[in-house]
């Protein structure tokens, strides 16, 4: 049976915690002039002659809600379709449901804390996993990633660092190997955070450490369910970054996507903030107790 009823306690109690925090609900397009250019991501292109210029389904309404902030808005939030070609399995469906939000001024530990107080809410400060019990009661475990690859990879600082930036298959490789699934071993949440300014192409860096970005990720019972930053707001340095990855997609044979120049052209005006995009579906399946996410949803794309 789905957990349809279930689903949609939960989307009421999300929608009342950021109604009740000030902030606005956003709908923004679908389908949009560049999908990013994130090198771990693959869009679906819309048909040709559906627009002037060719068009992508969002992998994140990102972009555009950046140009809200650009516009004056400080709180904002929505919970948008989003489409990543190749993403199957059992926490991955090419469609699913993002709960993003933006916060205008403050540091990046503010949305932190809207994202374990949101999770302490929805779950009650617990998910419940067959006979396991994971705590989700804040504040949750900040733990940075160098930390994580030196416990559960036994890596020092600088091998971590140094793949991260030259030897992303081995980064990769051993994030899934060995740091997530002594993550999953955990029985609390946790947050990862401190990445590699290497991994965080939309993130700011430290300003105590530039090896370093402001960005998070929240693991709980080993999955990730969200991806946070202290958003880069310099458009000189995110246009050097989008273009690098332009050079390596296409150095990897993976489709290049454009620039997103208005997107640029707005981060000027974007005030120093923070955000987080959030796993809807993984959320919901957490809450429930579900061992993946197609329990959560009405349909999959195997059910279609």
């Amino acid at each position: 049976m789905k957990l349809l009823r279930e689903r949609a306690r939960v989307c009421a109690q999300v929608r009342q915690f950021f109604d009740s925090r000030g902030f606005v609900e956003v709908v923004t397009p679908v389908m949009v002039p560049s999908p990013g250019l994130d090198l771990h991501l693959d869009a679906f292109e819309v048909a040709d002659g559906v627009a002037a210029a060719p068009r992508w389904l969002i992998t994140s309404p990102e972009y555009q809600m950046k140009r809200l902030l650009a516009d004056g808005w400080t709180l904002i939030y929505q919970m948008a379709p989003c489409f990543r070609r190749h993403e199957l399995g059992t926490w991955h469906n090419p469609e699913f449901t993002m709960l993003e939000w933006y916060r205008a001024h403050p540091e990046i530990e503010r949305v932190m804390a809207d994202t374990e107080q949101l999770v302490a809410k929805v779950t009650g400060g617990e998910v419940r996993l067959g006979d396991r019990i994971v705590q989700a009661q804040p504040p949750f475990e900040r733990l940075p990633v160098c930390e994580a690859f030196a416990r559960f990879a036994r890596w020092s600082v600088e091998e971590t660092l140094e793949a991260a930036s030259r030897d992303d298959e081995r980064y990769f490789r051993t994030l899934v190997d060995h740091v997530e699934p002594g993550l999953e071993k955990l029985d609390h949440a946790v947050f990862l955070v401190d990445f590699p300014a290497s991994q965080a192409s939309l993130a700011r860096r430290k300003p105590s450490d530039p090896q370093l970005a402001e960005r998070f990720e929240l693991y709980v019972a080993g999955v990730e369910l969200c991806n946070g930053f202290g958003e880069l707001v310099d458009p000189v340095e995110q246009r050097e970054r989008l273009v690098r990855e332009q050079h390596e997609r296409r150095r990897k044979g993976l489709a290049v996507y454009p620039i997103d120049e208005r997107f640029l052209q707005a981060l000027s005006l974007v005030p120093p903030s923070a955000g987080n995009a959030l796993g809807f579906d993984r959320l919901v399946a957490l809450t429930c107790g579900a061992s993946g996410i197609a329990a959560a949803m009405a349909f999959t794309v195997d059910e279609l």
